[in-house]
C-alpha cells in the first residue's frame, strides 16, 4: 500500500546511483519505462517504480517484459511485521512472474536488491500433490460450495466419522470392528479413538458410543 507523501520519482535517484555504479548509463521515462538502464554487451534494463505493491505495479512490468527479460520492481522499504509479510509474498509473486525486486530505504537511500529476474521453475510439491489428490479420490459426492471459508467445510475425514457416527446412532455402543464393517471405514478405531469433533466415548476396551454432542449431530443428520 502507498504511503501518503511519497512519490515515485522519489526512488529515481538511488535506484540511478546503483546502477550507474554498476556501470550502467541511467535515463528516466524512455517511453512507457520509468527507469532505463543501458550497459555495453547488456540486455536494457527496465526498472518500474511504485510507492507500494499493487496490481497496476506488476500489469505494467509484465508489460515491459516483452521489451526485456530484465524488468525490476521497486518501492519503498517499509517496517513492520505487515510490510515484512507484503515483501515475501510480492518476492514469491515476483520469482514467479520472472521479475526482478528492489527496495529503496528512503531515509538513507539504501537500494537492496531481493530478487534479479530469471525464468521460473515450479518445483513440484509431492506430498501436497498426494494429499490432495488422496482427499479428492475419498470425498463422497461434492458436497462443498467451492470458494467457500474453511470453517465447516466437508472433508472426507468428516464425512468417515459422520458415516461411523450413524452406525452407532443406529445400534448404540458397538464394538469399533464392527462399526468399521458396518460404515465401511477401515480406520473407525482410530478415528473414534482420536475423537477429533467429541462425537465418541469409549465406554470399554474396543467399544464406543455417542456422546451427548455426537447424539445431537446424529439427531440433526438422521433427521
Amino acid at each position: 500500500m502507498a504511503k501518503p507523501g511519497l512519490r515515485e520519482t522519489d526512488l529515481y535517484p538511488p535506484i540511478k546511483a546503483l546502477l550507474e555504479g554498476q556501470g550502467y548509463e541511467v535515463k528516466g521515462e524512455i517511453g512507457a519505462a520509468d527507469l532505463m538502464a543501458l550497459r555495453a554487451g547488456d540486455d536494457p534494463v527496465i526498472v518500474e517504480l511504485k510507492t507500494g505493491f499493487s496490481l497496476s505495479l506488476f500489469h505494467q512490468a509484465a508489460e515491459r517484459q516483452r521489451l526485456t527479460d530484465s524488468v525490476y520492481v521497486a518501492v519503498p522499504r517499509g517496517s513492520g511485521a505487515a510490510f515484512s509479510r507484503s515483501l515475501k509474498n510480492n518476492t514469491h509473486l515476483c520469482r514467479r512472474l520472472g521479475l526482478g525486486l528492489i527496495t529503496v530505504r528512503l531515509r538513507d537511500a539504501l537500494v537492496e536488491i531481493h530478487l534479479d529476474p530469471a525464468p521460473y521453475r515450479p518445483r513440484v510439491a509431492k506430498t501436497e500433490k498426494a494429499r490432495l489428490l488422496k482427499e479428492f479420490s475419498r470425498r463422497t459426492g461434492d458436497p462443498n460450495l467451492g470458494g467457500a471459508t474453511r470453517q465447516g467445510l466437508v472433508t472426507a475425514y468428516r464425512q468417515d466419522a459422520l458415516r461411523c457416527l450413524l452406525v452407532l446412532h443406529e445400534n448404540g455402543p458397538t464394538k469399533a470392528a464392527a462399526v468399521a464393517k458396518l460404515s465401511h471405514v477401515e480406520t473407525a478405531r482410530r478415528l473414534m479413538a482420536d475423537n477429533h469433533y467429541g462425537w465418541f466415548d469409549k465406554v470399554q476396551t474396543g467399544v464406543y458410543a455417542l456422546s451427548p454432542k455426537g447424539q445431537a449431530v446424529a439427531a440433526d443428520h438422521a433427521g
